[in-house]
């Protein structure tokens, strides 16, 4: 059994890349995050996974951090450096590394993928290199009754085989944590930008 758990952790470690931002962090966050819905789906070798929640911010707000690519290393915890390479109009190509780890577990990542922008609505993603055979996702902003929508839909193949059982609850709590920390942000920008404008 242990002989098999650097193998297996890596595993499911390296199908936690969702792209964009969406490189995940360690570690679970609750309270945060606990509103967030996170459905996974393990259909063979592919990963699918589904978010969506609730911010309380404008989706111009909202894809002001989530297009960051920039800096997404300052506020994505397991990020240890964010490019944007390229960008022609809305399409934009970004390489990201860091390391993630669970338990005693560590491993380095790195992703490559171009960006496909519809402003305030719509990004839409795809691997270009990096540690997965495949990866394509869909993020979807929508104005609510004062909140912005964020739904985010990948398919994700990694290069070694996902636990089914294991595998989906492993990569929902990661998954709800890295939004969690990217809703932080957008909340922190807002009541920044909020302080700034009554001084």
């Amino acid at each position: 059994m242990h002989g098999i758990m650097p193998n297996l952790m890596h595993r499911i470690l390296l199908c936690l890349l969702p792209g964009l931002i969406w490189l995940l962090p360690a570690g679970a966050e609750a309270a945060p995050g606990a509103d967030i819905e996170v459905a996974v789906r393990v259909d063979g070798e592919t990963v699918h996974v589904d978010v969506n929640f609730l911010v309380q911010a404008t989706p111009s707000e909202a894809w002001a951090v989530m297009t960051d690519f920039g800096h997404m290393q300052d506020f994505i915890s397991n990020l240890t450096s964010s490019q944007e390479l390229s960008r022609d109009g809305n399409l934009v190509v970004v390489a990201q590394k860091g390391k993630a780890s669970a338990g005693p577990f560590s491993y380095e990542f790195d992703s490559l993928r171009e960006f496909r922008l519809t402003p305030f609505e719509q990004i839409r993603m795809r691997q270009l290199g990096g540690s997965m055979k495949m990866f394509k996702g869909t993020t979807l902003l929508a104005a609510e009754n004062g909140y912005t929508r964020i739904s985010h839909h990948s398919d994700a193949i990694p290069d070694v085989w996902i636990p089914p059982l294991v595998g989906r609850k492993f990569i929902a709590s990661e998954t709800r944590e890295q939004f969690a920390e990217l809703r932080q942000e957008i909340l922190r920008r807002k009541q920044s930008a909020e302080k700034s404008s009554i001084h």
